[in-house]
């Protein structure tokens, strides 16, 4: 009985999505990372919403909120699809911490415009890696991930349009 259960939680998923071994390792690993990403990036958000200040708090509080939601909403579709694939995700913060690109901030203090300027860049860094994941998922004819993908895109497109925007003149 205990030699089934230890088989059983180490053996490979093999659903079947009709996409190669290697397809699913693949993409699996580079839609983990992107996770990872994504989890790095709304902890910075809500870290910057929470610790905005200055003449502009509220609408800079109430943007970043909204990008924060917009971020947390990927995790769940993201890492699903990796299980829908066969793959493995993320299990814990740590493991976050091991697969993440974008950069922690914990500064005590950043000027708002600093803020919004890191999360600009840190947004086209996302776009970078989501066109990344996009091109591997036509390279395998991923066409269901490669979809959400187009959104996700988008969606961070218009982040990085509001914080550029935001920024505007402000030597930042």
């Amino acid at each position: 009985m205990e030699q089934t259960l230890k088989s059983r939680r180490t053996a490979p998923l093999k659903t079947p999505t009709g996409l190669s071994e290697d397809a699913v390792k693949d993409i699996s690993a580079a839609a983990t990372t992107l996770l990872a990403d994504i989890f790095a990036l709304y902890l910075k958000t809500k870290n910057f919403h929470w610790h905005m200040s200055g003449s502009h708090f509220r609408d800079y509080h109430r943007m970043l909120d909204d990008q924060g939601e917009q971020l947390f909403g990927i995790t769940d579709p993201l890492a699903e699809r990796v299980r829908k694939l066969g793959g493995v995700t993320l299990k814990s913060i740590g493991d976050i911490a091991r697969h993440q690109r974008i950069r922690d901030n914990d500064a005590d203090f950043v000027h708002a415009h600093g803020m919004l300027a890191e999360l600009r860049e840190d947004n086209g860094e996302l776009v970078a890696s989501m066109r990344s994941l996009h091109a591997l998922c036509d390279e395998h004819g991923d066409v269901a991930t490669a979809s959400l993908l187009e959104n996700w895109i988008d969606e961070a497109e218009q982040r990085i349009w509001f914080l550029f925007e935001t920024l505007r003149g402000t030597n930042a």
